[in-house]
């Protein structure tokens, strides 16, 4: 087993977010975003208040994969809307 000093940064991410999704969260980690300095992952606990908003068109269609995270999401107890803009 590699030592926690040799393991690069996004081996102990990986490891991290299987501890938590054992724990039972709902683990995101995070790429790109609207906030410098914003942490790596994002544990969210089941049935909690977060509210995850996706935003479409007036006349935009959910992928299949967006459909799919949606559902996820909300089995995990968190409110999930659909947003288009007009």
């Amino acid at each position: 087993m590699m030592k926690i000093d040799k393991m690069k940064e996004q081996q102990i991410q990986a490891k991290k977010i299987k501890e938590l999704e054992s724990q039972g969260y709902y683990v995101i980690k995070l790429i790109n975003t609207n906030k410098n300095g914003i942490p790596d992952l994002i544990a969210i606990p089941a049935n909690c208040d977060v509210l995850f908003v996706e935003v479409k068109k007036p006349d935009g269609k959910l992928s299949k994969l967006q459909e799919y995270r949606l559902k996820e999401l909300e089995k995990h107890g968190v409110k999930v809307e659909i947003y288009k803009g007009i």
